[in-house]
């Protein structure tokens, strides 16, 4: 069930920010930051987020060669600043990014449900998490390389 609404979000999210850009749809206040328990809870996220990316067999091939601390780093400040809170992502632009990085759609699939389960363990609202989703989820066009 959990798994169906979240693809249903992400579908739905896609279709309805099409043409959107992402800073048109950051929300107006600091709600969802703080439901993500502000910058240490992002950081224990991302501790956790990057665990479980680098166990399952799926992602591991992603993020086994790379500079974990500096991804973890990079997506504090990309949730911080999608969530309204006092951070500026500097970092590069998804399709920069993840140009050279051979990422099927299936891998972007795996790396959602990662991260949902990361955000259950840190008791996360599913109604904030699927705020979140619905913030990255244009960025899925950028993200995948190989079609």
């Amino acid at each position: 069930m959990k798994k169906t609404l979240l693809s249903f979000v992400l579908a739905a999210a896609g279709l309805l920010m099409a043409g959107t850009t992402i800073a048109q749809t950051i929300p107006l206040n600091d709600t969802l930051y703080k439901a993500f328990g502000e910058k240490a809870g992002l950081v224990s996220l991302m501790d956790d987020f990057m665990t479980r990316l680098l166990a399952d067999p799926r992602t591991r091939p992603h993020f086994l060669p790379a500079n974990q601390q500096h991804v973890k780093e990079q997506l504090v400040e990309q949730f911080c600043a999608l969530g309204s809170g006092p951070c500026v992502y500097q970092g590069a632009d998804m399709k920069t990014a993840h140009a050279e990085l051979d990422i099927r759609k299936s891998d972007f699939h795996a790396l959602v449900e990662v991260l949902q389960r990361s955000m259950d363990a840190q008791g996360i609202p599913f109604s904030r998490q699927n705020q979140m989703l619905a913030l990255l989820a244009p960025m899925h066009r950028d993200a995948i390389t190989i079609h």
